[in-house]
Parts: C-alpha cells; structure tokens; sequence
C-alpha cells in the first residue's frame, strides 16, 4: 500500500470512519499477529494481544507524525502491549533469575556466531515459532525483543525493569534451550532416539 494511501486512511481513522479503521486492521492484521504470537504460546492469547493493541493504536493514532513508517509505530505498539499483558499475566516476570549472574553463561553467549549443521536447515519457521512456544515467559521475551525488535540489552533491562546481566543470561538460556528443542525436533525427524541419560 502506498503512501498516500496510508495517509488517507490514517485521517479517516482520526475521523473515526469505520471503513478506514477496518482498512487499517486488515492492512496490518496478518504481521502483527505474528508479532503478537511470539510473545506467548496460546493463541487466544495472542489474539487478546493483538485486540488490545490495535484499540490502542487507534486511540494514539493522533500522535503518529508521519515521521517513520506506520507498520513500524504500530509493530512498537504490539510488542509493548505484548510485554505489558506478558507482565500482568505473568507476576513472576518481576523476580526474573537474579541468581545466576552473566560469568556462569559467558561460554554460551560468546557462542552466538557457532555455526549450525546443515539438518538445521530443514526446520519450518513454524517448527522454531513451536519451540519457542516452550520457553518461559521471562527468557520468550528477552529473545523476541533482542532478536526480533533488535532491542539492545540495555534498552530491554529498562523495558522489562530488569538488569542487563539479567537480560545478557536470560537470551543465552533462551538460545541454548531453544537449541535443545529444535534439536529435539530434527532427531525425532531423522528416527534418532534420544540420548538417555
């Protein structure tokens, strides 16, 4: 959709025109219900999010300038409600694992760049959009903001009143357990038996 267009309908929403509204929703309703999806692993839930969010675009829809694009503001405006919804659901979200400071994880995180075998390459986005679904709330969001929202540490620390330390080890517990889990998938896949321990 172009430009102006996205102009017209902006105004008529600011005029409260239903179609416009409609217009709006439809525009952005398939990409922001992916982004919503990241950020819990019930489907309803996600839709609550995605409902919430849009009511909150339309009543700020007088703030947006113009000055970037309106996918963006919006996209900022889903991941907040996604965090604040994460946080009101989750009440345990503001005693994230203090306990275990950034030293004990150092190995993992200086891993980020490790290359993955081929067989990695045969997962669907869906099958990583599954196994995120198994992540705790509180590592789910620092990997959805970090990876995702390309967030820094220190501005995910400030958005979920968390340390960067916190933060730095909840992204690599995030990624080493997703790892697990895909891992998990393909050998079921490829009829290997898990290792027993």
């Amino acid at each position: 959709m172009d430009d102006d267009r996205l102009k017209s309908l902006v105004i008529g929403c600011l005029q409260n025109n239903r179609k416009s509204q409609e217009a709006v929703f439809a525009t952005f309703y398939g990409k922001m219900m992916a982004v919503c999806r990241r950020y819990t692993g019930d489907e309803n839930q996600a839709k609550d999010i995605l409902q919430d969010g849009f009511i909150k675009v339309f009543g700020n829809l007088d703030k947006f300038n113009f000055d970037g694009s309106l996918e963006g503001w919006i996209r900022r405006i889903m991941v907040n409600t996604a965090i604040d919804h994460t946080r009101r659901k989750k009440a345990h979200l503001k005693r994230i694992d203090e306990e275990n400071p950034i030293e004990e994880v150092g190995s993992e995180i200086v891993d980020d760049q490790e290359e993955e075998p081929n067989e990695a390459y045969s997962l669907e986005v869906s099958d990583i959009r599954e196994g995120m679904k198994s992540l705790s709330t509180a590592y789910r969001n620092v990997f959805n903001l970090y990876v995702f929202e390309d967030y820094s540490h220190q501005e995910i620390a400030e958005k979920l009143n968390i340390s960067v330390g916190t933060s730095k080890s909840n992204l690599a517990k995030a990624r080493a357990n997703l790892k697990k889990i895909l891992q998990k998938e393909l050998d079921k896949r490829h009829g290997k038996s898990p290792e027993r321990v």
